[in-house]
């Protein structure tokens, strides 16, 4: 089988040594003077219980995304006044606050990462981010260059900003950029209140006094508030739309010529107040928009990739029309579903399926994927038999045989004649794909009809014609796959056993013999040792096999 070595993202970026981060001073971005386009997409730590924080980025980078983005919320951070949680700080929400963890689990994932600390941060989130105890202090202004309100950002920006330099890209770890701020144009109320550059400024030199050294950005809609939200020549400009990213792209050359183009925020659905439909976003209209954003070309961070869940009282609400009296009060609802390409669960969509084509198509930089071979030249234990067996009975863990899994039955140096029948004797336990020197001979799993076809259980005795052409000395591989044992009425034992044993396999109706049967488990050991792509096989197999 012919193998394409390719590298990891931090291998293609990092290879030889970090000399520099992310630069926007050419109509393209460079990382470590490499050029990149960011595939990002937002996936906020706080909103996912930790324990599904790796399974989540791993979907994300299997996507073909490049980079992850978050929020940093301050209200949780910063409960009380002055008491801090980065995640051992023992507050109610302290399991969803080690927001270092939650990087350095992105870098092991192969994901980049840009980080909006705020202070305000919209998000759909409770004030926005900001602890409900600033309302105590009388005059206060936040959002602006006030110093009470100031005095509290800097003391809660020494605290935070220092675990974030340390995992910045050109220190070795996985951020790239930071944005200051959030729409800070959508501000601008005539008569009331105009954006602050001197608010900006200052959180620019907490920033850099802190450590921070990557590049600087901030996000607005271009053609609603042009630069008002942002200083130009001091941070580089980003998008936030749901369509039309031409004209938005094309008003941020027009604002920073000679520079990058990237939406921060394209949205790929839209959040719920308490007493509306679940909004959602047509996927045709999705797939448009977002093939439109990579042909421009564009970076693009989607927003939300993965919603999750606004859990306690963290849900934001809207003020309609800017009433201050309540009387237009619109709460969010605690989901954050947000229609994105993982559900609030973590399920796949079709927009996740989308994403990961559109990504395959427009990626210049295609980086490592793993090959079965990769996989099982993993695995030590390998074994040799006259006929093919079920996974129980193989002599491993003890002699207590294979429990769940895959299970691969491999014949080499096999001479197969052009449009060869393949016969699978019985019938299967329970799904199985044909490979032929690695190609995937056997149609994916798309419909529920495809269940009655070649492949799966339902089928006895089952054929599969075979390539065109004739071969020699090839690899034949047959992957089975346990979908669960019966645990309802009668437990005919010998009915349980998974894999290939109720007949033999042929070919052209002669028996194929000696075979080497290798357990493919993905238990811990394994899942660590190939770590995020081993996940992606796993995950993805129904879809398609990574060859």
């Amino acid at each position: 089988m012919a193998l394409t070595v390719l590298p990891s993202l931090y291998e293609y970026y990092t290879g030889g040594g970090i000399y520099t981060g992310l630069n926007a001073n050419k109509p393209n971005f460079t990382l470590n003077d490499r050029n990149i386009t960011i595939y990002s997409g937002a996936l906020h730590y706080f909103r996912v219980p930790k324990a599904y924080w790796r399974d989540r980025l791993r979907k994300l980078r299997a996507a073909g995304l490049n980079a992850v983005e978050t929020y940093v919320p301050w209200n949780l951070h910063e409960p009380q006044s002055g008491r801090f949680d980065f995640g051992q700080g023992g507050s109610d929400m302290e399991d969803f606050l080690d927001v270092a963890e939650f990087l350095r689990t992105a870098q092991e994932e192969d994901l980049l990462a840009i980080v909006r600390p705020g202070p305000f941060i919209c998000t759909e989130w409770e004030f926005g981010g900001f602890p409900s105890w600033l309302l105590r202090e009388k005059n206060i202004k936040v959002r602006t260059s006030e110093p009470t309100y100031m005095k509290y950002v800097k003391r809660y920006f020494n605290m935070l900003l220092p675990i974030l330099a340390m995992l910045q890209f050109t220190k070795g770890g996985p951020i790239i950029a930071f944005q200051v701020e959030n729409e800070y144009g959508s501000t601008k109320n005539p008569g009331k209140f105009v954006p602050d550059r001197v608010y900006l400024r200052q959180l620019r030199q907490i920033m850099i006094k802190n450590g921070i050294v990557e590049l600087l950005v901030t996000s607005d809609s271009p053609t609603m508030h042009g630069s008002i939200g942002t200083i130009p020549g001091v941070f580089l400009q980003t998008a936030n739309f749901a369509g039309n990213p031409e004209n938005e792209f094309n008003r941020l050359q027009q604002l920073q010529p000679g520079r990058p183009v990237m939406a921060m925020e394209f949205w790929t659905g839209w959040f719920d107040h308490w007493s509306e439909v679940h909004h959602t976003r047509d996927d045709d209209d999705f797939h448009d928009t977002y093939e439109r954003i990579l042909k421009y070309p564009a970076s693009v961070n989607m927003y939300m990739f993965h919603g999750g869940t606004s859990f306690g009282f963290m849900n934001g609400a809207n003020l309609e029309n800017s009433k201050t009296d309540n009387s237009g009060y619109q709460p969010d609802t605690t989901s954050y579903d947000y229609d994105s390409p993982l559900t609030e669960s973590g399920d796949y969509t079709l927009k996740y399926v989308m994403v990961k084509e559109l990504l395959r198509k427009y990626n210049p930089v295609p980086t490592s994927q793993l090959s079965l071979d990769e996989i099982l030249d993993n695995i030590p234990s390998r074994h040799l038999s006259s006929s093919v067996l079920p996974m129980e009975l193989l002599p491993i863990n003890n002699m207590s045989g294979q429990s769940y899994g895959y299970i691969v039955y491999r014949k080499r140096f096999l001479d197969i004649p052009a449009t060869s029948v393949l016969t699978i004797g019985g019938r299967i336990c329970d799904s199985l794909v044909v490979l032929v020197n690695g190609r995937l001979m056997t149609k994916p799993l798309t419909t529920a009809s495809d269940l009655n076809g070649f492949g799966f259980w339902r089928l006895k005795n089952s054929n599969l014609t075979l390539g065109p052409k004739n071969l020699f000395g090839a690899t034949l591989d047959l992957v089975v796959e346990n979908w669960g044992r019966n645990n309802f009425g009668y437990l005919d034992q010998f009915n349980q056993f998974k894999g290939l044993w109720q007949g033999a396999v042929y070919l052209n109706n002669m028996e194929i013999s000696d075979w080497e049967i290798i357990p493919l488990e993905f238990k811990k050991i394994l899942d660590e040792k190939l770590n995020w792509l081993a996940h992606t096989y796993s995950t993805m197999v129904h879809w398609s096999l990574v060859v």
